[in-house]
């Protein structure tokens, strides 16, 4: 099974590379070309690195336009920039969207006839944020509002093809990103009452795995209350 996985060196992106490769898939890991690539790909030997900055998802590279067949296209990366309305300027919704949407949309339009082949899956990694509005987190929660649109316009478009699309919501993985979330609004952060980023791959890799007769379109990820 070939599985790209975009965010590659981010917290949960990086799990989701090392789960598929240790169920021995072929993992193609998409991130921006920097260190952190190229020691995840080292540490992960079967990893092939696809070095791509989604936020100007031009060329691609040959480890992706090389790509017959995808199984599964999980979508990991993002930024999560605190922010008020009146404190985010346009470089930053600029950016957001980009990296969390329409970089995203552009990588999956250029991957179709590689999903369609395989009648593949794609795994949109979504959030809870992205289903209301979060004071100070505007750029944020719309850019994931915008995906939950992206992923139910492409089910419905590629259904035919035999493509299918699954969005999950997380409430709280235990990553770095989040750590500074929480700390620019001034929550703490627990990692043991928040999910561990690999408990959220082998959920995706559930979900991959489902039976040809259930297809898993909305997903929403808690941890268990204490």
């Amino acid at each position: 099974m070939t599985v790209v996985v975009t965010g590659a060196t981010g917290g949960i992106g990086s799990a989701m590379v090392r789960r598929f490769a240790d169920r021995g898939d072929d993992v193609v890991a998409v991130a921006r070309p920097t260190e952190a690539l190229d020691a995840l790909c080292a540490d992960v030997p079967s990893a092939v690195p696809a070095p791509l900055d989604l936020e100007r998802p031009g060329g691609l590279p040959a480890a992706l336009c090389d790509l017959r067949e995808v199984e599964v296209l999980v979508h990991a990366a993002g930024i999560a920039d605190v922010a008020s309305v009146t404190d985010t300027p346009h470089d930053l919704w600029q950016r957001t969207m980009a990296i969390n949407v329409t970089g995203p949309a552009e990588l999956t339009r250029a991957l179709l006839p590689a999903l369609r082949a395989a009648r593949g899956r794609v795994v949109f990694i979504n959030a809870v944020a992205g289903l209301h509005g979060v004071a100070r987190w505007s750029a944020y929660a719309a850019s994931k509002a915008a995906l939950t649109e992206l992923a139910d316009s492409l089910r419905l478009e590629e259904a035919a093809h035999g493509v299918r699309v699954t969005s999950v919501y997380p409430g709280g993985i235990a990553t770095e990103l989040l750590r500074t979330v929480r700390g620019a609004f001034g929550r703490p952060y627990d990692p043991a009452a928040l999910v561990s980023p690999e408990s959220l791959a082998e959920t995706v890799c559930a979900i991959v795995d489902a039976p040809l007769d259930i297809d898993v379109t909305d997903i929403s990820v808690q941890p268990p209350p204490r």
